[in-house]
């Protein structure tokens, strides 16, 4: 039995409609970042960032592929984010984040340990997220 069979999650929905639904949830994603910036600073926006910037490579995963099953969008999500931040131990993400603000915020410019558990938070929230969802939709 596949993952897209399996009885503990029912069939996949139109993959039209879940990429609609995926393009949704970026742009909410996205909104909800640019909005913790605006109300929040310090820790909670960095943090709160950190753990939506992988929420956001999870909807793109399954923009891309959507019959992927909610636990490898969320390894996928993880791992990107993960590589990103240790990229950031070198210099090239550091010296295209000074010339281009689109560079700063796909790829940051510096190592920062604690990123890594908030891409975790991030990942495992979005897993849940798509899990929930996954099984609201009708069969079919």
């Amino acid at each position: 039995m596949s993952p897209a069979t399996s009885p503990d999650l029912p069939a996949v929905a139109d993959p039209a409609r879940t990429r609609a639904a995926a393009a949704l949830a970026a742009a909410v994603t996205v909104g909800a970042g640019l909005g913790l910036r605006a109300v929040a600073g310090g820790d909670v926006a960095k943090y709160g960032g950190d753990a939506l910037y992988t929420v956001l490579l999870l909807t793109l995963v399954v923009l891309i592929a959507p019959r992927v099953t909610p636990l490898r969008a969320a390894a996928v999500a993880l791992a990107a984010s993960w590589t990103v931040e240790f990229l950031q131990l070198g210099p090239v993400p550091a010296e295209l984040s000074r010339r281009s603000v689109i560079a700063r915020l796909v790829l940051g410019s510096t190592f920062n340990a604690p990123d890594l558990f908030w891409y975790v938070v991030g990942a495992a929230a979005g897993c849940l997220a798509h899990t929930t969802l996954r099984r609201r939709r009708p069969r079919g």
